[in-house]
């Protein structure tokens, strides 16, 4: 299938349709990661039915020679896994693929703005961003600001009870209390988070035990 580079805005007088160029990379990143691992189709399809879901040997080259004409999410899920790699990673081959198209009209642009769109992390004018997503953002990241915090925290604990003398002793003294604080602000800030999450009818991440 085809269509013209009036619709497409390519310049080409021919181009794959948006469709089937999507298809194309994932069959092609699919066939490399393959070779790569050093695999035949066959093994490939072994590894898809340990997972669960099973993808025959002949669905798999057909897909890999063009000659299957749908790919449902599903399936790159479960090739994905069984590649050991991420699903992101057979949509938008970044290193493999110079440049991808977002959609059917749109131009091309490089394969790394493309993915950092699908997954989110572009800051794109034309979409209105998700309350929930920017909260479980910010939660990730005080929880790590926490995390961090806590360790050089305690690891100034033990510089201040093994100092040699008392000046190393009060440096790491004023270091674990400077972490101390960061620590309290980072736990505020992630409590915060947590609240909008569930102001939002949401429920927030799991917290480590320990």
């Amino acid at each position: 299938m085809t269509q013209s580079s009036h619709d497409h805005g390519s310049g080409e007088d021919d181009v794959p349709e948006w469709a089937d160029q999507v298809m194309s990379t994932v069959a092609g990143e699919v066939r490399r990661r393959r070779k790569e691992l050093q695999w035949s189709a066959q093994d490939l399809a072994d590894k898809c039915a340990e997972i669960g879901y099973p993808i025959p040997r002949n669905v798999i080259a057909n897909m890999e020679s063009g000659r299957r004409s749908n790919l449902p999410l599903v399936e790159v899920m479960v090739l994905a896994a069984a590649l050991r790699t991420y699903p992101i990673c057979l949509l938008y081959p970044v290193g493999y693929v110079g440049t991808a198209q977002r959609l059917p009209l749109q131009e091309s642009e490089p394969t790394w703005d493309a993915m950092r769109w699908f997954t989110g992390e572009a800051r794109d004018f034309d979409v209105t961003e998700d309350d929930m997503l920017r909260s479980f953002r910010a939660h990730a990241e005080h929880q790590r600001t926490a995390l961090a915090a806590l360790k050089g925290e305690k690891r100034e604990r033990w510089r201040a009870e093994t100092a040699s003398s008392p000046a190393e002793q009060e440096d790491a003294l004023r270091a674990k209390a400077d972490y101390a604080e960061r620590v309290t602000l980072a736990k505020y800030r992630l409590r915060s988070a947590r609240a909008f999450i569930r102001e939002d009818g949401g429920t927030p991440p799991d917290l480590p035990t320990n």
